[in-house]
C-alpha cells in the first residue's frame, strides 16, 4: 500500500459526526503524561477489553470524566485492511472519542504492517500492538500472547510496524505465556530500542486468563527494565486504592483500567477527585437518577451506531457487569439479557428509575460467572 506524501492530508477517521477528531489539546500537568509526543490530561486509561471498548462504550465513558485515554476494542489486522465491516465498526470514531489508540492483532508481518499504514493514511492518532490477549481463536493464529513465545519474531513484527508509520506504537502483554516464560522485562527493553512510545504490562500471564491475582512484582520488573518510555500498569484495578497501589508499588507511569470501569463507570471521575484532595472523592457516589441516565445513554449511544437489531443484542452482555452498580433489580437485569427492541428497553429502563436500589445481590453477576475451566476452551 502507497503511503501518503507528507504534505498531503489524509482521509478522516471512519467518524460519526461532521468532523473528525481534533488533535488532543490537553497541557501535561502534575497529574497528566505525555505518550508518543501526545499530552493526555490523566494517567488513568481505559484499556482494551474485547466485544465491550465500542465506541458508544467509550464515548459515555469519556462523558463521565477522568479518562486520560482510551482504545478499540482488538482489531484483527488482515480483516482491517480487507475491508471487513466488523473490522471497519471496531475503528469506527466520533469528534467527540480522542484522544484514542487503535490496537490491532495478528500474527503476520505482513498484515500488522499493512494495518498500521492503513490506519496512518485514514487518520487515527495511534497504534497499539496486542501481545496479551489469552483467548485461544486469537493465540490460535499466532496473535495476542502467541507473539511472545518467539522473541525474535516479535521483536521482527514490532521493529516493521515502528519504521511503517509515523505515527506513536505503543504495545500491550502479559507477563509471559506462563510461569516458566517471563518475557515481558526481556521484550520491553528491546521494544524500547525498536521505537516503541510505552509498554501496557497485564500483570498476569496468558496460562492464567483472568483468574488469580495480578502480580505486581512482575509489572515492577517490567518498569525497571526500560530506560525512559512509559509502562502502564494493568490488572485488577477496581477501585481508587487499587490504582493508586499499583502505581505506588510497580513505579509504572499510569495505569489502563479494563474490568473496573465496566464494573464502575464512574472509577476515572472518583480517581480524580482524589488526586484533586478531594477527601470524599474515592466515595463519590452518583445519584439514582445519574445511575440510570448513564444507562439510557450508552445504548442511545449503542443504537446511534448500530441500529435496532444489534443494539439490543450487544447491549445484553453488558447487564451482567452493570446490575450492582446501578442498582438494578435481579428480574430486570435477566430481562436487560433479553430484550428485543428500543421500546422494551425504555420500559426496562423507567422500571429500573422506579424500583432502584432494591437488588439484593451486590456482586456483578458478570464475575460469579467469569469462567473457571482452562482457558484454552473460551
Amino acid at each position: 500500500m502507497t503511503m501518503q506524501s507528507a504534505t498531503a492530508p489524509p482521509p478522516s477517521p471512519a467518524v460519526l459526526g461532521d468532523q473528525p477528531p481534533p488533535p488532543s489539546s490537553a497541557e501535561p500537568t502534575a497529574r497528566g503524561i505525555t505518550l508518543g509526543g501526545r499530552h493526555l490530561a490523566s494517567r488513568y486509561f481505559l484499556a482494551p477489553l474485547a466485544g465491550y471498548t465500542h465506541l458508544a462504550f467509550r464515548r459515555v465513558i469519556r462523558e463521565m470524566g477522568g479518562v486520560g485515554l482510551c482504545t478499540t476494542d482488538l482489531v484483527q489486522a488482515s480483516h482491517l485492511v480487507s475491508g471487513t465491516r466488523w473490522a471497519r465498526e471496531l475503528v469506527q470514531t466520533h469528534s467527540t472519542d480522542t484522544p484514542l489508540t487503535v490496537q490491532i492483532y495478528g500474527g503476520e508481518v505482513r498484515h500488522m504492517v499493512a494495518a498500521a499504514r492503513w490506519l496512518e493514511d485514514h487518520g487515527y492518532q495511534a497504534i497499539d500492538i496486542n501481545m496479551g490477549c489469552p483467548m485461544a481463536k486469537i493465540t490460535g493464529s499466532g496473535g495476542g500472547a502467541r507473539l511472545m513465545c518467539n522473541g525474535d519474531g516479535a521483536c521482527q513484527l514490532v521493529g516493521e510496524v515502528v519504521r511503517a508509520v509515523r505515527l506513536p506504537v505503543s504495545v500491550k502483554m502479559r507477563l509471559g505465556w506462563d510461569r516458566s516464560r517471563l518475557t515481558a522485562p526481556l521484550l520491553a527493553e528491546e521494544f524500547e530500542q525498536l521505537g516503541v512510545c510505552a509498554i501496557t504490562i497485564h500483570g498476569r500471564t496468558r496460562q492464567q486468563g483472568f483468574t488469580g491475582n495480578v502480580c505486581l512484582e512482575g509489572i515492577r520488573a517490567v518498569v525497571e527494565a526500560v530506560k525512559s518510555i512509559p509502562v502502564v500498569g494493568n490488572g485488577d484495578v477496581r477501585t481508587v486504592a487499587d490504582a493508586l497501589r499499583m502505581r505506588r508499588e510497580t513505579g509504572c507511569a499510569a495505569v489502563a483500567i479494563g474490568r473496573g470501569a465496566l464494573m464502575d463507570p464512574w472509577i476515572f471521575r472518583r480517581i480524580a477527585l482524589a488526586e484533586e484532595g478531594d477527601p470524599q472523592g474515592a466515595e463519590f457516589t452518583p445519584s439514582p437518577a445519574e445511575q440510570t441516565s448513564f444507562l439510557r445513554r450508552h445504548f442511545e449511544l449503542m443504537v446511534e451506531q448500530h441500529g435496532e437489531f444489534l443494539s439490543c443484542r450487544n447491549f445484553r452482555k453488558f447487564a451482567a457487569w452493570y446490575g450492582a452498580r446501578l442498582g438494578i433489580p435481579e428480574d430486570l437485569e435477566d430481562r436487560l439479557r433479553q430484550f428485543e427492541s428500543v421500546a422494551e428497553f425504555a420500559a426496562i429502563a423507567d422500571q429500573i428509575e422506579e424500583r432502584h436500589g432494591t437488588r439484593l445481590e451486590p456482586l456483578p453477576t458478570a464475575l460469579i460467572r467469569t469462567p473457571n475451566g482452562p482457558v484454552e476452551y473460551w
